[in-house]
């Protein structure tokens, strides 16, 4: 399955899983970085859909992951938003790191975190403006920790 039969049929996949909810909407869908990006609208399930911690939204991300991955599909790593819930967590954890970071500066100590993986690379990436900042992941699994440190 080439990129384009692959991003179609994520989305496919996708709306047939929301289907199974009750949930008939048109899901969007682009590719990013060789990342196919599924952006479902806001419904009355969001809550449903996103879970705690979003951990249905990982779910549902890891079932269609596996699917395109089971179907050999040229591209397989896949980002589902529900109601543009990671992008609006992602600028609340770019507030707090911007904090952290401040505090790093401010004191010298080293800050260690406790956050999911995506919330690791959103701080990882706004620490690569700040030259005297530095930022690392140690651990495996849920006991992987963030480090923001000075150079």
């Amino acid at each position: 399955m080439n990129i384009d039969e692959s991003i179609r049929f994520a989305a496919k996949y996708m709306e047939d899983l929301l289907s199974f909810f009750g949930i008939n909407v048109a899901v969007y869908s682009t590719i990013e970085d060789d990342v196919i990006q599924l952006s479902v609208p806001s419904t009355s399930m969001n809550s449903l859909l996103i879970g705690r911690n979003a951990d249905n939204l990982r779910a549902l991300q890891h079932i269609v992951m596996m699917t395109l991955t089971a179907r050999n599909a040229e591209v397989t790593r896949v980002n589902v938003d529900v109601a543009d819930y990671k992008r609006q967590r992602a600028g609340k954890i770019e507030e707090k790191a911007e904090g952290w970071i401040d505090e790093v500066k401010r004191t010298g100590e080293t800050k260690v975190l406790d956050l999911n993986a995506a919330d690791r690379r959103t701080v990882h990436k706004l620490a690569e403006d700040y030259s005297d900042i530095t930022t690392y992941s140690e651990g495996e699994g849920r006991d992987r920790r963030l480090y923001i440190a000075k150079k």
